[in-house]
């Protein structure tokens, strides 16, 4: 059977989400296009008018449903004094207007979305500045469009808050494994899919990422405590930190005066990723399940609405602690079901094939697998603790996917006996085993045109079945790397103005981690020191043994031994040496050779690596 059957959702009859999701609605963004200066579209809401229709057979119900609700778009009016923006991009934009103008929380992925929602709010609510800006956590798709509400100039004297910790979450994401996680992001997303019934639908956290400029404003509050109450033009907020969460820098937090919630990332409607199949740091489903617990009571009685940075509110005191509880619980019951289990001694694939939610949460739309799912939730549980290994010594040393691909061939009896093979178990419904036999085929020879095909043909079908968003696009993209080639998926986050937000030792990281080790370690010890003058502060550079390590030091200290080569420069020049601007106008004192020979071991990601081919 290519997709599970209706039986066992919850009733399609309530449409409390589909009141809510347009609950509040003042106007929208029309036509619901963004595009760049030069006319490259970067968000095309009017793309998606195919979810108007009754649900084909190529999409999970549930998931078109999903899909539905995320497509709603333009401005809403959560309560008195605050706004949101909804469907410009993945996330939403909120504002809360202040007693001068409005502080903004989370502005999008991208620079140009972020300044198309700030005017369709202007456009009703008059042309209030931007008097503070919020990030809710680490994310790129809620600090990305900050140059889009406060442009080149109007940021000065403007406080940004975020959760401890933010930067150094942001870019070992989106800078030390950038390239990676940009390139698997695409098929997360399914950035190359075509927006059809049969094809891209939405991602289930949201419609689609823009792919606008992604930016990055750092901040100049931290947030640093629960309890910790910041006002901001007029606007109280009271903040509760939960690092470790969704993000590994997140928080709530209350608007008093407003009488509103905001979760942040930490409760949606969907059930969320414990490991986002992009890559990232295995998050705590543990501590998740304890901050929301604390949430209930320290935030008390003291709001009617509750709103994220994600899909739509929910209004009513009750209905919240309940969203809140059943939320808790669900990540609750992830993390110690898998435990449980784990402790008995299955593995990873054991446990997702046996664990089940209970009744309650498995019957709570906001808790469906449209974003995360169980399968692949409890797999990461067991990572977190367990790590890749699952205890077998079969598994200690695998050959790698090729090698282990052209063996499986050779067992089965030839190419032509396994793909007859998985072309049975395709026939049979068994598509997880058609899958695993093809994708062998390929691995063993990529120019099997015939495997390909088969494989993407299983790919669609497993796709067109899921009910999270995030399996759908990844199977519908694999399929269509199989029949086209890999080529523009990758939405790259480390850009300059990412880069440029970035601390100096920030910025010597992200060289260290492009260097060629095997090369480098062949190179006799280099040393160069970085004298950072509007910094104050002293970096040494130290290449030895293939690996670049640094240090900070007083500007003034003098560590031994002694560099063979000195830079005296101010932090927005070095950003220019990084970028290949060279060493005009820099001091130097020493051999001016060593940059170039450090330079040289540098290498350039591969942001279009093959994934569905060898």
């Amino acid at each position: 059977m290519d997709a599970p059957p209706r039986d066992g959702l919850p009733p399609f009859e309530d449409r409390t989400d589909f009141d809510n999701a347009d609950r509040g609605f003042v106007a929208p963004l029309a036509p619901r296009v963004v595009t760049t200066e030069d006319g490259r579209v970067v968000w095309d809401g009017d793309a998606y008018g195919f979810l108007d229709a009754d649900r084909p057979a190529t999409a999970h119900p549930s998931l078109w449903r999903q899909s539905q609700l995320c497509a709603r778009q333009g401005l809403y009016e959560v309560t008195e004094g605050l706004y949101q923006v909804r469907g410009l991009d993945l996330a939403n934009m909120t504002l809360v207007e202040g007693h001068s103008g409005v502080v903004v929380v989370d502005p999008l992925v991208s620079a140009e979305c972020a300044a198309a929602a700030l005017a369709v709010y202007r456009r009703e609510r008059g042309p209030r500045p931007v008097t503070g800006l919020v990030y809710t956590h680490s994310h790129v798709d809620h600090f990305g469009g900050a140059r889009g509400v406060l442009p080149r100039g109007r940021e000065t004297g403007v406080p940004i808050l975020a959760p401890v910790g933010f930067l150094e979450a942001a870019v070992s994401e989106n800078v030390f494994a950038g390239p990676a996680v940009a390139r698997r992001s695409g098929f997360v997303h399914g950035v190359r899919l075509p927006k059809a019934p049969d094809g891209h639908i939405g991602t289930g956290l949201g419609t689609m990422r823009s792919g606008g400029t992604v930016t990055l404003l750092p901040p100049t509050v931290d947030i640093t405590h629960t309890g910790q109450t910041e006002t901001v033009d007029g606007v109280r907020m009271v903040f509760q930190l939960t690092p470790g969460t969704e993000a590994p820098a997140e928080m709530n937090f209350l608007f008093p005066g407003q009488r509103a919630l905001c979760l942040a990332e930490n409760v949606t409607h969907t059930q969320h990723n414990i490991l986002t199949l992009r890559g990232a740091l295995v998050r705590d489903a543990r501590v998740w399940s304890r901050y929301l617990d604390e949430a209930i009571d320290f935030f008390g009685d003291a709001y009617d609405v509750a709103f994220a940075s994600h899909h739509w509110p929910t209004w009513g005191h009750e209905n919240v602690v309940r969203l809140l509880a059943e939320q808790r619980d669900l990540y609750a019951y992830l993390h110690d079901q898998t435990l449980r289990l784990l402790n008995s001694g299955l593995t990873g694939p054991e446990i997702a094939e046996e664990l089940r939610l209970p009744p309650v949460l498995e019957n709570a739309w906001h808790a469906r697998g449209y974003y995360g799912s169980v399968n692949h939730n409890v797999k990461a549980v067991y990572q977190r603790y367990m790590g890749w290994y699952d205890g077998n010594p079969a598994h200690l040393w695998e050959h790698p996917p090729a090698e282990l691909a052209k063996r499986y061939v050779e067992v089965a009896g030839g190419p032509g006996a396994m793909l007859a093979a998985a072309r049975r178990y395709a026939d049979a419904g068994d598509l997880r085993f058609a899958a695993t036999l093809l994708n062998h085929l390929v691995f063993a020879d990529p120019a099997d045109q015939e495997a390909k095909e088969a494989l993407a043909g299983v790919y669609r079908r497993l796709g067109h079945g899921a009910e999270s968003g995030s399996w759908r696009n990844i199977y519908l993209t694999g399929a269509l790397e199989l029949r086209t080639g890999t080529g523009g998926a990758a939405v790259a986050a480390d850009t300059a103005e990412m880069t440029s937000a970035l601390t100096v030792s920030m910025l010597l990281d992200s060289i260290a981690v492009r260097i060629d080790g095997p090369r480098a370690a062949n190179e006799p010890r280099l040393i160069i020191d970085l004298v950072v003058v509007d910094e104050e502060r002293r970096h040494r550079l130290n290449l030895e043994h293939g690996a670049l390590t640094h240090r900070s030091l007083p500007l003034h200290h003098m560590p031994k031994p002694h560099a063979g080569l000195t830079l005296t420069l101010t932090r927005p020049e070095l950003l220019g040496l990084l970028s290949g601007k060279g060493l005009a106008g820099i001091e130097t004192e020493g051999d001016r050779s060593l940059l170039k020979r450090l330079f040289s071991y540098v290498t350039q990601p591969e942001r279009e690596f093959a994934i569905v081919t060898p």
